[in-house]
């Protein structure tokens, strides 16, 4: 298919795919797929795991990636209620696109700690 084909355009203003980017590629939405990519987890326990994340951020990046349709929230009647939050079929493509992107990030980060400390010589530390 060729991209001017394409039904959607994350380039123009208005297009709905832009949105979702944007709660894949934030911050929280990304480190949340990235960990929900190791399987099933419970919300105290993806907290944990997103390491800094409010619970009032992660509640709501829980929210729009669920609207989106990638993770799938279930909660089981017990007492006290226990739930459950996993990828979609969609939501684990996103986030193995997402993870092969981090992992490139991680492997070069002396490249990048290197590169900093030159732009910091060379303009001064901020």
């Amino acid at each position: 298919m060729e991209l001017d084909a394409l039904p959607f355009d994350v380039f123009a203003k208005n297009c709905p795919s832009r949105g979702t980017l944007e709660h894949v590629t934030g911050r929280w939405g990304a480190l949340t797929l990235g960990a929900l990519h190791e399987g099933s987890l419970r919300f105290n326990e993806l907290r944990r795991r997103v390491d800094g994340v409010s619970e009032k951020m992660l509640s709501q990046t829980l929210h729009a990636l669920e609207r989106d349709g990638l993770v799938h929230r279930e909660a089981q009647p017990t007492n006290p209620p226990r739930v459950d939050y996993t990828l979609t079929p969609l939501g684990h493509e996103v986030s193995e696109r997402l993870l092969a992107l981090i992992h490139c990030v991680e492997g070069r980060m002396e490249d990048v700690l290197r590169a900093r400390e030159r732009y910091d010589e060379v303009r001064g530390a901020r």
